[in-house]
């Protein structure tokens, strides 16, 4: 099962982060046979949550402001309410996010990371799904939000919650192994202009 050999993914995430969203898709690209990487705002360890309990805490391996969308193959946005809350306020984060796009990278984001999008400003015109209560900003941002376990459009994978944790898991490993999307690129370039 090396799907991913070779291959190096980012995780970013901060103080906040659903514990579960984090290390589910973390063990299954490593599974997979990727590096995986957290990349976060500081150096240190970022604690996890269990819904609003605190939960394990998790070494950071590089801080935003260090790397380059170039240096990875993909990207995994976990959620929480306030991790994504925090990293869209970095212009850094904002920026790291929307090089995937322009680099046509393949994305996982799940629960409320898609806040970061709509703030990295690429979902507009994009089939997604998200927590729940994520939709309207979704929506406003020009996204098709639809309430499905797993929705994949042009490289980025989205799920709603911790329970599609099983379907978001499989479907990052096999966007991953395809590679970079054309489409990713167009739309990041649309956004742009």
């Amino acid at each position: 099962m090396a799907q991913l050999q070779g291959k190096k993914i980012a995780f970013l995430a901060t103080d906040g982060v659903e514990q579960v969203e984090l290390s589910e898709p973390f063990e299954a690209v490593q599974k997979a046979g990727a590096n995986a990487e957290l990349v976060s705002l500081e150096h240190g360890r970022v604690q996890g949550f269990e819904h609003l309990d605190k939960g394990k805490t998790f070494v950071v391996d590089h801080v935003v402001d260090d790397v380059d969308a170039s240096d990875y193959d993909a990207l995994v946005l976990p959620g929480g309410v306030a991790n994504p809350d925090h990293l869209r306020t970095s212009p850094a984060a904002v920026e790291f996010v929307r090089s995937f796009f322009e680099q046509g990278k393949p994305v996982g984001a799940i629960c409320h990371a898609p806040w970061m999008l709509v703030e990295a400003g690429v979902v507009d015109g994009v089939r997604l799904t998200s927590w729940p209560s994520l939709q309207t900003d979704l929506r406003n941002a020009g996204a098709d939000w639809v309430d499905e376990e797993v929705v994949t459009d042009g490289g980025l994978v989205t799920s709603r919650k911790p329970d599609d944790l099983p379907a978001f898991c499989a479907k990052i490993v096999e966007e991953f192994a395809e590679g970079e999307h054309a489409v990713q690129r167009e739309r990041a370039g649309a956004a742009r202009s």
